[in-house]
């Protein structure tokens, strides 16, 4: 059974950092690429940076590059995702994912290319 269990939210002021751990079991990790989704209330689901299987490939929604980093500990299975600066509109509740295809080439944006979730963890910016 895959697990995902996401760490370090939290209520920050804008302009702050909060450093997001998830930690992966049951599954290759190492084979896997890994995903931070995030959802605002009213608003969908989206793919906000992503790191392929072999961390050569990331991904960065427009709105957060420059600002956050993604990066992976294939001896601990963990996935990180680094967010400087932020911002109120970066207010969400923070998902981890694992990619559904092993060893795909890239990072995919679709919910639908990860088949297995965290259960979340609230990041709150004030301004």
């Amino acid at each position: 059974q895959v697990q995902l269990v996401e760490s370090g939210g939290g209520l920050v002021q804008a302009g702050g950092s909060l450093r997001l751990s998830c930690a992966a079991s049951g599954r290759t990790f190492s084979s896997y690429a890994m995903g931070w989704f995030r959802q605002a209330p009213g608003k969908e689901r989206e793919l906000v940076a992503g790191i392929s299987w072999s961390g050569g490939n990331t991904y960065f929604a427009d709105s957060v590059k420059g600002r956050f980093t993604i990066s992976r500990d294939g001896a601990k299975n963990m996935v990180y995702l680094q967010m400087n600066r932020l911002k109120p509109e970066d207010t969400a509740v923070y998902y981890c994912a694992i990619d559904r295809t092993f060893r795909r080439v890239g990072v995919r944006d679709r919910e639908e290319e990860y088949d297995y979730w965290g259960q979340g963890t609230q990041v709150t910016v004030s301004s």
